[in-house]
């Protein structure tokens, strides 16, 4: 595992992940603190988030685009085609799948479910006016 050590940087990097739901990138953590810490560089922010991974603090959903979220239980994902937007669903994933992988001689950490399409937003604005 990486550097355990305390890291000012590295809590604020978990603090702007953890008090959002937009799962944002690296480079949107980035520009949200860099104003603040003019020191801060996108390699500190990439690090400490990989560091985040690592320890079981944040989670990576991986898309075009690493998004990061501090909510680490197994939950489903929606990320809309149009505006990019990524949200938490709130309803049950089937565990039959994760079993059936299981089943097969893989050993699963994590169940990642992720939806692609329209989000409520983008259908009623029409899907590419967002």
């Amino acid at each position: 595992m990486g550097d355990t050590r305390y890291s000012k940087q590295r809590e604020l990097i978990y603090d702007a992940l953890a008090r959002t739901k937009e799962h944002p990138s690296a480079e949107m953590i980035f520009h949200e603190l860099k104003p603040a810490f003019p020191s801060l560089s996108l390699g500190t922010v990439y690090r400490n988030l990989n560091f985040l991974v690592e320890d079981g603090r944040a989670i990576c959903i991986p898309s075009t685009v690493n998004r990061y979220d501090a909510n680490t239980k197994d939950h489903p994902h929606f990320l809309c085609i149009s505006c990019g937007r990524m949200y938490d669903l709130d309803i049950v994933t089937d565990q039959s799948s994760k079993e059936a992988v299981e089943h097969l001689g893989y050993e699963v950490h994590r169940l990642d479910l992720i939806f692609n399409g329209f989000c409520p937003n983008c259908l009623r604005k029409g899907k590419d006016k967002c």
